[in-house]
């Protein structure tokens, strides 16, 4: 969500390094028959987050929203695959009424239970059968209120909706197996009424306008956490271009910010050209920007291949919100514990930034952090253990997410921590990873016993006693 490097790091940008890793682990899910799916993915933060029993491959989602009445008529098609033998299984979807379920064509029994949409089939699903399940869903769509107490889903503003899901606000808008672990493809084709733009992810495939509305065709071809799609709605000017590395760039702005957002926009393409030197390849096929007015919002996010900004955003998130597309969209958490994974990566980044482009070096950020006393928020946590969803996006995730990769880098030396950096993004690109994967991996790259630093910095309660890695 939202200097120079030293000589020696200016030395590895050119350079790759090894890919290696183990394999993913997973939270168990909740307790299900053996042939229903579990209601959640078995996330401790978030124990009905997501489904057990299928994987779901691509959505196509056709949405039609009126802003003035703010309803929204929606269709989802979920392609997917049966993991165990299911004769009922559950999809993420909150409010909204229902209108129809069919399992491959075919009409399923449905019923609401809470936030759980649960489908019987005519015929039981076979492990390792492939099945589509199409909903179709109409309604006032309303945010979620996450532990912390920020808004988070379709959000509605005065001219549209901002609609930003980390961590559970996807299921307010459209059914989805709603955890990282199941990421996927998506087709989003999405009606709007002339003179408003929707804005999704992925590469923009062209907009038709008849009787009055506007249809927008996006496709996001590489996988996707539900937690980062996007449908925002406005009135927003756009600019599109290429980038002399090929990507495909769509901004879309809102007037009110449009004169604060420009001069920070036109930094994207040399961001993501230095965060392609520091990480490795961007990940992606397009890039971008959504800047909307929603000021009662409070923060942005990095939504894939387009981060959106709830206002004119500083160089700094931009920065943090492009890392995220490395650490948090392609690499992706396995349970909400890991978020230090994206927070404290994309944090970093924006240290490293300012470090080479004249600001305080990625040390005077430490020292700083570091000079607070023991009764700071700052120490409340370890970051590696936030505790409950109501942290993950609270201060120690964050700066002191950043101070652990700092130690590390001062373990390790430059030349090394930016191959562990490189590695882990190239390794794991369109999957998930672990913090046990990660520490595994410095380890294994360095050469070197890491337990104690990442003992210290990820997992110790209070402030550490030294500043030394």
């Amino acid at each position: 969500m939202t200097a120079a490097v030293p000589v020696a790091v200016a030395a590895l940008l050119a350079a790759g390094g090894p890919a290696a890793a183990g394999p993913v682990g997973t939270p168990a899910a909740p307790t299900a028959s053996a042939t229903t799916g579990a209601p959640g993915a078995g996330d401790p933060y978030f124990p009905l987050a997501g489904n057990g029993g299928y994987d779901v491959s691509h959505y196509d989602l056709t949405l039609r929203y009126d802003p003035g009445s703010r309803r929204l008529d929606g269709t989802a098609v979920l392609t997917a695959r049966a993991t165990q033998p299911l004769t009922r299984f559950d999809l993420d979807l909150k409010g909204l009424k229902v209108t129809g379920v069919t399992v491959d064509h075919a009409r399923a029994a449905h019923r609401r239970d809470g936030q759980e949409l649960v489908v019987t089939p005519r015929t039981a699903l076979r492990p390792g059968h492939r099945f589509q399940v199409t909903v179709t869903y109409s309604g006032t769509p309303e945010p979620v209120t996450d532990p912390d107490g920020s808004p988070d889903g379709w959000i509605p503003t005065d001219d549209g909706a901002f609609v930003a899901g980390e961590p559970q606000g996807a299921m307010t808008w459209f059914p989805a197996n709603n955890h990282p672990l199941d990421k996927a493809t998506y087709d989003f084709t999405i009606t709007v009424p002339q003179g408003r733009t929707a804005v999704a992810n992925g590469v923009y495939l062209g907009s038709r306008t008849a009787h009055a509305r506007t249809t927008y065709r996006w496709r996001q071809s590489e996988p996707m956490a539900a937690y980062l799609a996007t449908a925002t709605v406005g009135r927003f000017r756009v600019e599109r271009y290429t980038t002399r590395d090929g990507l495909q760039v769509y901004n879309a702005v809102d007037p009110r910010e449009a004169t604060a957002a420009a001069p920070v926009l036109k930094h994207l393409p040399s961001v993501l050209e230095w965060e392609s030197r520091l990480f490795g390849p961007y990940p992606f096929r397009a890039a971008g920007a959504i800047v909307d007015h929603a000021p009662d919002v409070g923060y942005a996010l990095e939504t894939q291949t387009r981060p959106l900004y709830d206002s004119a955003p500083d160089l700094g998130t931009l920065v943090h919100e492009s890392a995220h597309q490395w650490f948090g969209d392609s690499v992706s958490l396995t349970r909400w514990q890991d978020i230090w994974l994206n927070e404290g990566f994309a944090t970093y980044a924006e240290w490293l930034y300012t470090e080479q482009h004249g600001g305080p070096s990625a040390q005077q950020e430490f020292d700083a952090l570091y000079a607070r006393p023991a009764s700071d928020g700052l120490w409340a946590f370890p970051p590696g253990d936030p505790g409950s969803g109501r942290n993950i996006f609270a201060t120690p995730v964050y700066a002191r997410g950043a101070m652990t990769l700092h130690q590390l880098r001062r373990a390790v030396g430059d030349p090394a921590f930016l191959r562990i950096l490189r590695t882990w993004a190239a390794y794991h690109r369109a999957g998930h990873g672990t913090t046990a994967q990660f520490t595994a991996l410095a380890e294994r790259l360095c050469g070197k016993d890491l337990d104690g630093l990442f003992r210290t910095w990820l997992d110790t309660r209070g402030k550490p006693a030294t500043p030394r890695p």
